[in-house]
Parts: C-alpha cells; structure tokens; sequence
C-alpha cells in the first residue's frame, strides 16, 4: 500500500447503501401492509415469493456455479461450493422445522421467538454483507437484486408475524 492509497478519501458505495436503507425499510413497513394478509392467500404475497425463486435460479445459481469454476481453478476444489449451499439450506430449514415443532408443543414462547429473530438476523446481516460487496458492480443487475430480496423480506416478515402472532 502506498502513500496515495492510505490518504485518499475512502469511497462510500451509495447504490449498495441505498439497497441496504430500501431493505430495513421492507421491515418497517412489512406489518402496516394489509393488502398481503387477505385470505385466501394475497396474490401479492405469493407474486413476491415467486420473484425472489425466480431471482435465485436466474441469478443465484449461476453466480454460484462462477465461483465454484473459480474455487476450483485457484484450489483445486469442485463440489464444495454446492456442498456449502446445502449446508446452508438444510440448516435454515432444519431451523424452521424446530422453531415450528417446539411452538406446536410449547406454544409461541420467547426462547423460540428469540432464536428465530437471532436467525433473520444473521441472515440480514449476510444479505447486507452481500449487497455492499457484490462482484456485479452493475446498476441493473443491482436492481433485480434489490427487488427480488426485497420482496423476499416482505415475505419472511408476513412468515415471522404470522408464526408469533399473539
């Protein structure tokens, strides 16, 4: 590092920022939406959830297909990119299925209402993380990004109010 690099101003990236603002903002309003708490089932609910699968096998997938072709030419590994993403799914679902068998047998207490915030919290800080440091530098694909995950904590909040409701 030289002398240039230590006194430049460092830069803000805004647009990832912004990003970020627009999804803590999901969150606050997520509970004053009434439009998606019609029964049967909101078609905006379920519009919203279809974006957000849409985004991760148009988007997600391939880009973890990359990096596995990059893992695997700087370290030799092939599988373990897919490995690490089952991990991550069979734990959240595996999650999800204790937080809703313990409230069946025990009710909606605040040990299970405590561990699945701490468990979207985690998350949102992962999908914070992510944003601000994307290798799509891209303004569009920034975008998609923004409304597919977005829409996606839309539908995890509605999840969270209507699995603690009480």
């Amino acid at each position: 590092m030289n002398q240039e690099d230590i006194s430049a101003p460092m830069e803000l990236p805004l647009l990832p920022l912004s990003a970020v603002a627009l999804f803590a903002l999901v969150h606050v309003i997520a509970g004053k939406l009434r439009f998606i708490t019609m029964i049967p089932r909101s078609r905006w609910l379920s519009a919203a959830g279809g974006v957000a699968v849409a985004y991760v096998f148009l988007h997600l997938l391939p880009e973890i297909a990359a990096g596995r072709e990059h893992l695997e030419d700087a370290l030799g590994l092939e599988r373990e990119i897919w490995l690490l993403a089952l991990v991550g799914l069979t734990v959240f679902y595996g999650l999800e299925r204790l937080i809703r068998q313990t409230r069946r047998e025990h009710g909606s207490g605040a040990p299970v209402f405590w561990l699945h915030i701490a468990s979207f919290a985690a998350y949102n800080f992962l999908i914070g993380y992510l944003t601000l440091h994307r290798e799509d530098g891209g303004i569009i694909g920034l975008a998609f990004y923004t409304i597919a995950i977005g829409l996606h904590f839309l539908t995890n909040d509605f999840g969270l109010r209507e699995d603690h409701a009480g």
